[in-house]
């Protein structure tokens, strides 16, 4: 009668997970090679205007040629141009995300004076010059040094 049905979940979600989006470079690609085909059909058109009209069909089968050709040279050029530009902006987002992150880091740290003193000893780790400190004062000379050097001090 009223017989629960099940149904797999995971199998669902296997398909799902096997199909990929399509990546953004893939989608630079495509508009890249658009846009060039698109200008070359159009700067071809501009040079075969004045013959033209008297030769529609000859005009129309240039124009696809210009096209074919066009895609099959600029194709490999836009793959590439769109992963050179997709990687440069993965790192400027990825250096943007890790100043922010440093800047939050840096402005928690402020408030708490534990978190602080972790920093500057990890920083102290960082700028270690290959020798331990000897003293106090070395160590002293050099987070001064540092805090200097990376602007961490206020004005």
């Amino acid at each position: 009668m009223n017989t629960p049905t099940h149904t797999s979940m995971g199998a669902m979600g296997h398909t799902a997970q096997a199909q990929k989006p399509a990546t953004s470079s893939k989608a630079l690609a495509s508009l890249l090679l658009g846009a060039g085909v698109a200008a070359l059909v159009v700067m071809a058109d501009q040079l075969m205007e004045p013959w033209a009209e008297s030769h529609v069909i000859a005009a129309w089968i240039a124009l696809w040629a210009v096209a074919v050709v066009a895609i099959a040279a600029l194709r490999g050029l836009s793959r590439h141009l769109a992963q050179q530009v997709m990687q440069g902006l993965d790192g400027w987002s990825a250096q943007v995300a890790q100043r922010r992150s440093d800047r939050r880091l840096w402005a928690m740290a402020q408030g708490d004076s534990r978190m602080m003193a972790d920093l500057q000893a990890a920083f102290d780790r960082e700028d270690n010059e290959d020798a331990p400190a000897r003293d106090v004062v070395a160590l002293s000379h050099r987070r001064a040094a540092r805090i200097v050097r990376n602007r961490l001090h206020y004005i």
